[in-house]
């Protein structure tokens, strides 16, 4: 079990292997991972102690070595045709955003993955902002989860699956350059147990970061999207510089 000395394991980190290692930690069986991603997830819900199906001692013992916490809101705004933008707090003044499009037919919300990026492509304001790190997996499901409550307003979370139908893993990116937090974030976002999202709903967009294309179709094959923002590598090779390699 984890001493009090530590910090608490927040689980918005934790895709379903993670936390059923976090649960082994306090003497749980493997189930209660399940019912933690339906609470924090599909319920939105961050206090322990409304975990209702949970019993008591455990509550207790997330009270005391865990804990579910997001990014904070910073801003929160929706234009006249119903595209609603937040801006989240990352820490050191920085901030990051996320953007649900809503459509006739779908919903999607695209997330950030990054704080800046290091790419530099020659139209990009993110890039000319410069690289400042990666977003931890809970830095990403945390602008998913955020997004999910405040669509559902006073229902429960899952309910916001009737609006947001479709996530892509873009905004500030590039996505593939921080690929560990996002196949992470990526497991959770399909889990049955948590958001539950088709494959095929989940995009991943990049500028071409090869290998991990590869790494990514292995580990986690959801939708891909390439950037080509040219019609030849030449021109490519002016406006994405990734292009060279």
């Amino acid at each position: 079990m984890p001493t009090d000395s530590q910090s608490p394991t927040n689980l918005i980190e934790c895709d379903q292997r993670a936390l059923v290692r976090f649960c082994a930690d306090l003497g749980e069986k493997p189930f209660r991972a399940k019912q933690l991603l339906h609470w924090i997830h599909q319920v939105g819900e961050s206090d322990f102690a409304k975990m209702t199906d949970l019993a008591k001692p455990l509550r207790e013992k997330l009270a005391l070595h865990a804990e579910v916490r997001a990014p904070g809101v910073l801003k929160d705004s929706t234009a006249a045709d119903g595209t609603r933008k937040w801006l989240f707090a990352v820490g050191a003044g920085n901030g990051i955003e996320t953007v649900f499009i809503p459509e006739t037919h779908r919903g999607t919300l695209c997330i950030s993955s990054q704080v800046g990026c290091a790419l530099e492509c020659s139209f990009c304001s993110t890039g000319r902002q410069g690289f400042n790190r990666n977003l931890t997996t809970g830095e990403i499901l945390g602008q998913l989860w955020w997004a999910a409550k405040a669509l559902a307003g006073d229902e429960a979370p899952a309910q916001a699956n009737r609006m947001l139908t479709n996530v892509v893993r873009m905004g500030m990116w590039e996505p593939l350059t921080n690929f560990d937090n996002v196949v992470a974030a990526l497991y959770v976002m399909l889990d049955d147990n948590a958001y539950g999202l088709s494959r095929r709903r989940v995009t991943v967009s990049t500028s071409g970061i090869v290998p991990n294309i590869d790494r990514l179709r292995a580990q986690c094959p959801v939708a891909l999207a390439v950037s080509l923002h040219a019609p030849d590598d030449a021109l490519r090779d002016v406006l994405v510089p990734i292009n060279r390699k």
